[in-house]
C-alpha cells in the first residue's frame, strides 16, 4: 500500500468518543495532512470498520520472549527468573536477535501494537568485548522495526554495575560499557548512525528514532547518573526501571537514606520527559514527587504479574499529575487490551472497586500517553500526528453487544483486523501484509517467524539443565 492514502472510518474512537464518519488523509511522510468528521465515504477512500488511535508498547525486552511458557513452572520470584534470562541473553548475537526480534514485533504489530519502546542493554559480546561491526545489535533491532513496519523507538540502556556499590556479575558484562562517559560517547555515535541510515532512506517514513534509558537505581551508580543526565539531549525521552521490587528499595534506603525516587529527585531527573517503569512500591512522597513534576510512569500489568512483582499504586500517580503509559515488558503476553485491561483489574483488586480507570483512560494509556511517553508526540489523530490506526473488529464473538466507547473492556488482539502505520497498512487479520511480508519471504505469519527465530536460537536445549530439562535456578539475593 503506497503512502498517500485516505482512509474512512465508519467509527473513529477519539479521546474514548465514537465519531461517525471519519476520513483521514496520510502523507507520504507518514503524517496526517487531513481529518474530517462526520462525512460519507467516497470512491477511492480505503474502508474502515471500528477504528482506535494508534497503539504504544511503551517498555519491552524483546529477547524476553524466548522464556514464554518455559519458566512457569519452577517457582520462585523475580530474582529466580533473572536466571533465565540471562542464559537467553548470553546465547543472542546479532544474527539471532535480528531474527527473534523480527518475529516479536511482528506479533506486536499484528497484536494491535503500532510502535514500540525496546529496553535495549544487550550492547556487546558475552564476555563484554564490543562486537566487529559497531552497533551490531542495536541495527539488529532497527532492522527488523523497518522489515516488520513497527515505529521503534530504541530505548539505548546505561546498565554499570551489578547492585548498589557492587560490581558487575559475568553474564552482566555485555550489558556494560564500562563507564558513563563510554555510554555517552557509543550512543552518540549510534545516533550519528540512525540519523545516517535514515538520510540514506528519503522516500520511507521515518520508523526508528533513539532514545535513552538508565537501567534502575541499582545498575547505575549516583555519579553515573548525574554525568549521563548532563550529556544526554534535551529533546530525549529518557526511562528507567524504578522501585519493582522491594529488595531494589530496601538497598537503595540502606546506601543512600532514600527510595530510589529520592535519589533521582535529588539529581534533578525528575521531569516530564523521564518515564519511569513498573514504580510498584511507592512511598506517598514517591507519588507525590512523580505527579508533581509530570514524570510518565510505565506500567506492565501482565509482567508485574507473571513475576509476581505486586499491584502499584497507577490511580493514586495519575491523580498525582503522572501520565501512565502501558508496555508488554518480558512479552509473555502480547495484547495491549490485555495490559489496558490489567491496569484496570488490578485496581479493582486492590480497592475493591470499579471503574478505577475510565474506558477512555485506558485507551489514552495505551495510546496517546504511550506515544508522548516514547517522544513520539501526543498521537491524537489530528494533521500532524503518526498517521498509525488499529481496526477492530466490533462484531466478534468476544465484541458483540459492547457499546464502541467500552469496546476496549471487550476486545483481545483476536480482534484486530488491519493496522496501519505512518500511512501505510502492514498486517490484516493476524498476518504481515504488503511489502513486510514480502520483505521476510514467508507467509505473513508471525508464528511462522517465531518457530523459525526460535528454532535458530534454540535456546531450551542448549541452556537448559542436562538433568531437568529446565533452566536453572537460583536463590534471592540477600
Amino acid at each position: 500500500m503506497p503512502t498517500g492514502a485516505t482512509y474512512w472510518c465508519e467509527a473513529l474512537l477519539v479521546d474514548g468518543v465514537a465519531v461517525a464518519g471519519v476520513r483521514l488523509s496520510a502523507g507520504i511522510d507518514g503524517r496526517l495532512t487531513d481529518r474530517t468528521d462526520g462525512v460519507p465515504v467516497e470512491p477511492g477512500d480505503i474502508r474502515l470498520g471500528t477504528v482506535l488511535p494508534g497503539l504504544a508498547n511503551a517498555h519491552s525486552h524483546a529477547f524476553h520472549r524466548a522464556l514464554r511458557g518455559r519458566t512457569h513452572d519452577q517457582g520462585g520470584d523475580f530474582w529466580h527468573w533473572r536466571e533465565s534470562m540471562y542464559a537467553v541473553a548470553q546465547a543472542l548475537t546479532p544474527e539471532r536477535y535480528l531474527r527473534l526480534a523480527r518475529a516479536v514485533f511482528a506479533e506486536m504489530l499484528v497484536s494491535g501494537y503500532t510502535a514500540v519502546g525496546e529496553f535495549h542493554y544487550l550492547h556487546h559480546q558475552s564476555g563484554g568485548a564490543p562486537y566487529p561491526q559497531a552497533h551490531a545489535m542495536e541495527l539488529a533491532l532497527a532492522t527488523a522495526a523497518r522489515e516488520v513496519g513497527i515505529r521503534l523507538v530504541l530505548l539505548d540502556t546505561s546498565y554499570l554495575a551489578g547492585g548498589i556499590h557492587t560490581p558487575l556479575r559475568p553474564e552482566q558484562r555485555a550489558f556494560s560499557d564500562g563507564s558513563a562517559a563510554g555510554w555517552l560517547a557509543r550512543w552518540a555515535r549510534l545516533r550519528e548512525t540512525l540519523d545516517a541510515d535514515a538520510a540514506a532512506r528519503p522516500a520511507e517514513p521515518a520508523l526508528v528514532s533513539l532514545g535513552a534509558a538508565l537501567h534502575s537505581v541499582r545498575a547505575v551508580p549516583t555519579e553515573a547518573m548525574r554525568e549521563i543526565l548532563a550529556g544526554l539531549p534535551a529533546d530525549v525521552p529518557l526511562h528507567i526501571h524504578l522501585s519493582e521490587q522491594v529488595q531494589e528499595n530496601a538497598d537503595c534506603l540502606a546506601a543512600y537514606g532514600v527510595t530510589p525516587t529520592g535519589v533521582l529527585d535529588g539529581l534533578g531527573a525528575l521531569t516530564p520527559r523521564l518515564s519511569v517503569v513498573h514504580a510498584t512500591h511507592l512511598s506517598d512522597d514517591d507519588v507525590r514527587l512523580l505527579g508533581t513534576n509530570g514524570v510518565t510512569v510505565s506500567m506492565c500489568p501482565s509482567t508485574e504479574a507473571d513475576l509476581g512483582d505486586g499491584i502499584g499504586p497507577a490511580r493514586a500517580l495519575a491523580d498525582a499529575g503522572s501520565p501512565v503509559a502501558l508496555g508488554s515488558d518480558q512479552n509473555a503476553v502480547i495484547d495491549p487490551f490485555l495490559e489496558l485491561r490489567g491496569l484496570e483489574m488490578g485496581e479493582r483488586l486492590a480497592s475493591g472497586c470499579r471503574g478505577r480507570f475510565t474506558p477512555a483512560e485506558l485507551l489514552q494509556a495505551a495510546g496517546t500517553d504511550g506515544y508522548a511517553a516514547l517522544g513520539l508526540g501526543r498521537a491524537r489523530l489530528v494533521p500532524g500526528d503518526p498517521a498509525d490506526l488499529v481496526e477492530v473488529d466490533a462484531r466478534s464473538i468476544r465484541t458483540i453487544g459492547a457499546r464502541l466507547d467500552q469496546l476496549v473492556l471487550a476486545a483481545t488482539a483476536t480482534d484486530v483486523r488491519r493496522v496501519i502505520v505512518a500511512g501505510r497498512i502492514v498486517a490484516d487479520s493476524g498476518r504481515l501484509v504488503g511489502t513486510a511480508a514480502a520483505a521476510l519471504a514467508l507467509d505473513g505469519s508471525p508464528a511462522a517467524l517465531l518457530g523459525d527465530a526460535l528454532d535458530a536460537l534454540d535456546p531450551f536445549d542448549a541452556l537448559s539443565s542436562p538433568d531437568t530439562g529446565s533452566f536453572p535456578a537460583a536463590p534471592s539475593p540477600a
